[in-house]
């Protein structure tokens, strides 16, 4: 099977260890030193032959006209998440390609991120630390807040997504409720996680930690509202993991800049050099740790690697895509 990687050149690198490109090496035929960035200056021989392309974060876009130099093209294997950007319209109306994404390797490190978010912000970790700096000295534990701790605290994650649903079984061993908020997962979906499924305006009222796990599409933009923010009771935290549109940045703004709220940004593009964020010491502010990183990239590799391997042997994709889900998921 002839397969072509088309993806930033030197992605491959970080994306794959050396040993799983010898693999993919021995699974198909490709070159794996010298991918193919623009489907426009490829010449017709490199694609006419090509059945699989094996794609990453700033792949060029499968669209019509670099479909028609591809008569033979039968699946889009991708390293990354989302495949918005690397599978066009002209994709899903062939109909017979097969399309993969490692969105499920990709969750486990942001779940393993938000479930270490969420045990620290049960302990009001952001606001202690502050207030421990400040006072130069430990407080006495006898003025610790009696609302301080995991122990029955209420977890509220917006989204049974991948990431979310998997951030709600690695909460299970601990004492904790979990509320869960999801338009397109059932009640009885939900408590197979161990969660409760509420209204939106019930999980941030009730909530200690409130986590963001929905995707980005144009529903979900600005889902976090002013109203909704307000319903949070003083102390609690607002973590994001998810993408900064769903948030409405202002209102987030005015309730962590007064102190009423803590948070954990890992997304934040619209926050400007001087946004007052930036000096909030009861705001974790990351550049978008949580989702692979290093070694972790291995494990999408892994995943592709598997596809391509199921791919050669004639077997079902393990995580094909379903166009059909595309307008409320990533």
């Amino acid at each position: 099977m002839k397969a072509l990687l088309t993806l930033p050149d030197g992605l491959q690198h970080r994306m794959f260890a050396p040993a799983q490109l010898a693999e993919l090496s021995d699974l198909v035929d490709v070159d794996v030193e010298y991918p193919v960035t623009d489907f426009g200056a490829a010449p017709d021989a490199v694609l006419g032959g090509v059945e699989a392309l094996i794609t990453g974060w700033g792949s060029p876009l499968v669209d019509a006209a670099a479909l028609a130099r591809m008569p033979h093209l039968r699946a889009i294997v991708h390293t990354a998440g989302t495949v918005r950007f690397v599978a066009g319209p002209a994709v899903w109306e062939r109909g017979d390609i097969v399309v993969t994404s490692a969105t499920e390797a990709n969750a486990v490190p942001v779940a393993e991120f938000t479930l270490a978010q969420i045990l620290l912000a049960g302990k009001r970790s952001l606001a202690q630390e502050a207030r421990h700096r400040a006072e130069r000295g430990r407080p006495s534990a006898l003025h610790m807040p009696s609302d301080v701790g995991n122990h029955g605290a209420v977890v509220g994650l917006i989204g049974a997504s991948r990431i979310g649903t998997l951030v709600a079984q690695l909460l299970q061993p601990f004492d904790l409720e979990v509320l869960i908020t999801d338009p397109f997962t059932s009640a009885e979906q939900i408590t197979s996680l161990g969660a409760a499924r509420v209204q939106p305006e019930e999980l941030y009222a009730r909530s200690d930690v409130v986590s963001l796990h929905a995707p980005d599409v144009p529903a979900t933009r600005g889902m976090v509202s002013r109203e909704l923010l307000a319903l949070m009771r003083d102390g609690t935290t607002f973590i994001n993991t998810a993408r900064p549109a769903l948030v409405d940045l202002d209102a987030l703004r005015d309730e962590l800049v007064s102190g009423r709220l803590s948070a954990v940004l890992d997304v934040h593009d619209d926050l400007a050099p001087d946004d007052p964020l930036w000096e909030v010491p009861t705001v974790s502010i990351t550049p978008h740790i949580a989702g692979s990183q290093g070694n972790e990239l291995h494990r999408m590799g892994a995943a592709a690697l598997e596809e391509v391997r199921r791919l050669v042997a004639g077997e079902p994709a393990r995580f094909p895509v379903d166009p059909g889900t595309l307008g409320h998921s990533a």
